[in-house]
């Protein structure tokens, strides 16, 4: 329909509904003192009718007195309303925490009440929140009289049906969003036509970090997934790394910019959802003018109200769910806080525990944290020993699973507290590992024998990490190992017979102890290199370790004594020269000549497999054959 159509269906509106236009200042005339008002959210707030109103009070400042103001998110600068002059005319009571008015909520100039925003619309019905007034933004009317909601339907529904009187911006440029957000005539008290341009947002834009913290979790995501995802420039650095991806559906409270790009790419086309199939599904939109017009009138797009889309019996529904969401600080445990810092409140507690518990209940359901590692401009590391005096919990220790920061993912379901900490301090800034490991020990969470070397020489050296084939097939992750891997190792030596044991590590021992443990899995790249060979269970990402290779350098002539083994059970898999082929090229990379490595002489199979990739025999001494490859 032409906007032309829609005018001419104005004017009929208007000839027979006439009571219904009016002023802003006429319908404010129905404000009563200690009357309850409701704002619509975001970009669906009506911001001229929010101006008139602060116009109308300043020509009347004594039209009432005592009323609360009622809104989730505004992007309208609140501070006009904290003023010592409007003190005594109302007060802002926010669902949700903003740039806006942070600073007034913390200095107790504005009320912030803690409430799963999915609970709002049943606050309302019981009148625990009674609606006086609904201050809403609307789109032109169709031909049957319905005005939209458009790109606000969150709680703003729930509160235009439980409202004395709604009072509606009608603007021209207000999309028509399919779903639950249309409201008839009928149902609308005073209609104010204004056309202006609806709010724009950008999220900050996604820098190196966030980038590589998104390639982290689109390592996680599967094609097919049903994602949500928060908002900020971590979920939106996470999106951008999802282009490769097939047949991705969306259920989540906020559509973006980031998520209409992959719906004009193909990628999100909600084909192998378990509901709402061929739709994404939202509660309210943000972004630029063209992903408004993008959501206008577009059938695979429907807003819908904040009790549907974050009732946890509506998630659970999805197979292969997969909430991605970002915490401000998280502890070595893994519980972690979403809305405040210490005494501060900073944001609100949303949907984030609804999706997180729901989709635990979803068949295949994924639970993906992603964050920076650090705050304020890195001088905090967002992995703390504890979570900060006062700090609400978000995330239950028991609920997370996996964890992701720019330096690697961590996962935590299941992992004992001396695992998870050890997990949690590997993803962390190098420059607060050493602060992290100490107060681990202090606090009993890690061995108080844990070694560590900090600096460079205790780096973990992404740059190792490579992805290979074996000649029977086997996907193989090749990585340095990491001071978290203490029990992975133990559990690939304990694969190893007694015979494997003695003929690659010369002992007569039935298992590796703790210390030798220590010793294995201490990165020191002055040393030498220790790179695993690793099969990722896919379902959970899980990491088992099928092979050990390491060197270690002799300074005196640029050579390096080279060793490894593979599990008993993946043994004539290739695996052993796969790890060799990869120590050399490092070597090498790193300027060493030569390997040398020493072998029983009863273990003629690895003495054939030395020879015949190159190493030449040395000498021979007490049953120990020395072997040498000159690069």
């Amino acid at each position: 329909m032409s906007r032309c159509e829609k005018s001419s269906i104005m004017d009929y509106l208007k000839e027979h509904y006439p009571e219904k236009f009016t002023t802003a200042d006429m319908a404010f005339k129905k404000i009563q003192r200690g009357n309850k008002i409701y704002i619509g959210t975001a970009a669906g707030e009506p911001k001229y009718l929010v101006r008139s109103l602060m116009e109308y009070l300043n020509q009347n400042p004594s039209a009432f007195f005592d009323v609360d103001i009622y809104h989730v998110w505004t992007l309208f600068d609140d501070r006009e309303f904290l003023f010592e002059k409007y003190k005594r005319n109302f007060r802002v009571k926010s669902f949700f925490i903003g740039d806006s008015n942070r600073d007034a909520i913390n200095k107790g100039d504005a009320d912030y009440t803690p409430v799963f925003t999915s609970r709002i619309p049943q606050l309302f019905n019981r009148k625990s929140f009674p609606i006086d007034i609904a201050l809403v933004q609307v789109s032109l009317p169709d031909e049957h009289g319905y005005f939209n909601l458009g790109v606000g339907v969150d709680i703003t529904k729930a509160a235009v049906e439980n409202a004395g009187v709604i009072i509606a911006q009608v603007n021209a440029h207000m999309p028509r969003v399919h779903g639950d957000g249309f409201i008839h005539i009928k149902d609308i008290h005073y209609i104010i036509p204004y056309d202006e341009p609806l709010t724009q947002y950008e999220f900050d834009k996604e820098n190196e970090i966030a980038l590589q913290v998104g390639r982290h979790v689109a390592s996680l995501v599967r094609d097919g997934d049903t994602i949500q995802i928060g908002y900020g420039n971590i979920p939106f650095g996470v999106l951008s790394c999802l282009g490769q991806k097939k047949n991705l559906g969306v259920h989540t409270d906020l559509i973006t910019d980031a998520i209409v790009n992959l719906m004009k790419t193909g990628v999100v086309d909600n084909s192998k959802k378990s509901i709402n199939k061929g739709k994404t599904i939202g509660t309210y939109c943000l972004g630029s003018k063209g992903t408004y017009a993008f959501v206008n009138n577009n059938p695979s797009v429907e807003l819908r109200r904040i009790d549907y889309v974050d009732n946890l019996l509506t998630i659970a529904q999805h197979d292969n769910m997969t909430a991605i969401n970002t915490v401000m600080q998280m502890d070595l445990t893994g519980q972690a806080s979403t809305d405040s810092l210490g005494n501060v409140f900073y944001s609100g507690i949303s949907g984030f525990a609804n999706f997180i518990r729901a989709t635990l209940l979803a068949k295949k359901g994924k639970i993906i944290i992603a964050m920076k590692s650090t705050a304020r401009k890195g001088e905090v590391s967002k992995i703390v020993p504890t979570l900060d005096e006062g700090s609400g919990v978000s995330l239950h220790r028991g609920d997370v699973q996996y964890v992701v920061t720019e330096y690697g993912i961590a996962y935590l379901q299941g992992k004992n507290l001396r695992e998870r900490a050890l997990e949690l301090i590997a993803i962390a800034h190098p420059k607060f590992r050493p602060w992290l490991i100490e107060e681990a020990k202090r606090r009993n969470l890690i061995d108080r024998d844990k070694k560590f070397v900090p600096g460079h020489r205790g780096k973990y050296m992404e740059e190792y990490v490579a992805h290979r084939t074996t000649k029977t097939g086997l996907e193989i992750l090749l990585r340095p190992i990491r001071i978290s891997d203490e029990t992975r190792v133990r559990e690939f030596f304990n694969s190893l017979s007694d015979k494997s044991l003695y003929l690659r590590f010369f002992t007569h021992r039935a298992y590796v102890p703790h210390e030798s443990l220590q010793d294995i899995i201490t990165v020191d790249n002055a040393r030498g290199v220790s790179i695993l060979a690793i099969i990722q269970q896919e379902a959970e990402k899980q990491e088992q370790v099928v092979g050990l290779g390491q060197y270690f350098i002799n300074e005196a002539d640029y050579s390096a004594e080279v060793g490894f083994a593979t599990s008993d059970n993946y043994q004539n898999n290739g695996i052993a020269s796969i790890l060799l082929a990869h120590l050399t090229y490092l070597a090498k990379k790193n300027g060493l000549l030569s390997f040398t490595a020493s072998v029983l002489s009863e273990n003629r199979a690895m003495v054939r497999v030395l020879k015949n990739i190159g190493f030449d025999h040395k000498s021979s001494e007490d049953g120990i054959i020395e072997l040498e490859k000159m690069f």
